[in-house]
């Protein structure tokens, strides 16, 4: 009586590259046999050359399917009606999603078996499977894209004269024991899909946009752009104390250093999203998908309580000395703030996490706010200035004009009363005087 092909059964009347997708579905699904010398009714056909078969099938195993599924394929010769046949028997494997290495972790390179056929795996299928295979951590699992290129961390690991080698890569968990890149590798990569959105509103509302950014790239890069780019926005304003004169940015840089560290950090990357980073004339708001690890109270985590929801990505951040020791974000935040007339407020549901840090100049705001580069109202041309001094410590009277949009006469009476004031220096004279802090 013939046996026909089923769930766990596949024949093969010849060798053909085909068995590769049989091989890979079983591997992925429940496992089964691929017999070679069969034809598709059942009809026996044998195999003439069996060792040069069993060879070309071994090859097509190990050099086609990734991960390396040859400890769950065993191979026999069985005798049927005076012919021989090859059987391939193939276990359910442990390191799923298995898949065809020319198409890579796709649907067209993923097979599992459906009734008597292999056919491709949806992606929410290879994501299970890949959560399961990874015991639920996102970084730990494998990349659905193995195309990574790592330009940005690799300059940002020279810059803090850290190794980023093969070597640094496996131990810091970029790439798993199967060779392969891990969803962590995915976040440092230029190709990490995750993004953070920046928004400037008008006044303490989100009707009006004034400008809006979204940063892409690596995560190491986002943290690095979103900073500088908060920072054009992060006034600062001059505050007479007796004799002194004391300046004070409207947000703390560390705050919100902090803010967009823990956003970045400990996000729940399995969620979809983008991260948004809000920005009000009287606060700063950093949302970030992710509620707090089960088990953990918002109590908890403002006294301290480190509970890593992404380790590896928090190590490689330690690496880089970008964060001190875990569990210290939030309270160098609440240490910013202390004496400001609003503290900063922590929130967080089941799927997400918001730190909101306050304007600690917005009682004694009055002019709009304005980004380097466009015209600021009279009385913040000064602090325009005296900001850009302090990051380039030099500018001519042609910088101050570009700066903040004025006549050569405005910036100059603006530079001399600057002068005059005592909180600028001169350098040189005549058409070549040059402009620094004293």
């Amino acid at each position: 009586m013939k046996r026909f092909e089923n769930l766990n059964l596949e024949y093969k009347r010849e060798y053909t590259d085909q068995i590769r997708k049989a091989v890979i579905a079983f591997a992925n699904t429940d496992g089964g046999a691929v017999l070679v010398g069969v034809d598709d009714d059942g009809t026996v056909r044998g195999v003439d050359d069996v060792d040069g078969t069993r060879v070309r099938v071994g090859n097509l195993i190990r050099d086609s399917i990734r991960p390396d599924v040859r400890a769950f394929v065993s191979v026999t010769e069985e005798e049927r009606g005076g012919r021989t046949v090859l059987r391939f028997d193939v276990q359910r494997g442990t390191a799923r999603p298995y898949y065809w290495k020319a198409k890579g972790l796709r649907p067209e390179g993923v097979f599992v078996r459906q009734d008597a056929a292999s056919v491709p795996a949806s992606e929410a299928a290879i994501r299970e499977m890949l959560l399961a295979s990874a015991d639920g951590a996102f970084e730990r699992m494998r990349s659905l894209r193995q195309d990574l290129t790592f330009g940005a961390a690799a300059a940002f690991f020279r810059e803090r004269k850290a190794a980023f080698g093969p070597a640094q890569r496996r131990s810091l968990g970029l790439v798993g024991e199967d060779g392969l890149f891990t969803n962590l590798a995915l976040l440092l990569s230029d190709q990490c899909p995750f993004t953070l959105k920046l928004a400037v509103f008008e006044g303490t509302g989100k009707t009006v946009f004034r400008e809006r950014r979204e940063i892409g790239g690596s995560v190491l890069a986002q943290v690095r752009e979103a900073f500088d780019y908060l920072d054009k926005w992060n006034r600062t304003r001059a505050e007479v104390r007796g004799l002194d004169r004391v300046d004070r940015r409207d947000y703390p840089p560390e705050a919100v250093r902090e803010a967009l560290l823990n956003a970045v950090v400990h996000r729940d990357y399995a969620l979809p999203g983008a991260d948004l980073v809000s920005l009000f004339d009287d606060r700063l708001e950093v949302l970030s998908a992710g509620g707090l690890v089960r088990g953990v109270s918002l109590s908890d985590v403002l006294l301290g309580l480190s509970a890593l929801r992404n380790a590896a990505l928090a190590g490689v951040f330690y690496r880089l000395r970008l964060i001190e020791a875990y569990g210290t974000g939030l309270l160098k935040i609440r240490e910013a703030y202390a004496g400001a007339p609003r503290p900063a407020a922590v929130e967080a549901t089941d799927h997400a996490f918001k730190v909101t840090l306050p304007n600690r100049n917005a009682a004694v705001a009055a002019e709009p706010r304005r980004a380097a580069g466009s015209a600021p109202a009279p009385d913040a041309r000064a602090d325009a200035v005296l900001a850009a001094l302090r990051s380039r410590r030099e500018l001519g009277r042609a910088d101050v004009e570009a700066l903040c949009g004025v006549s050569p006469a405005t910036a100059a009476r603006l530079l001399a009363r600057l002068v005059a004031e005592g909180r600028a220096a001169t350098i040189g004279r005549g058409p070549s005087t040059r402009y620094r802090l004293p």
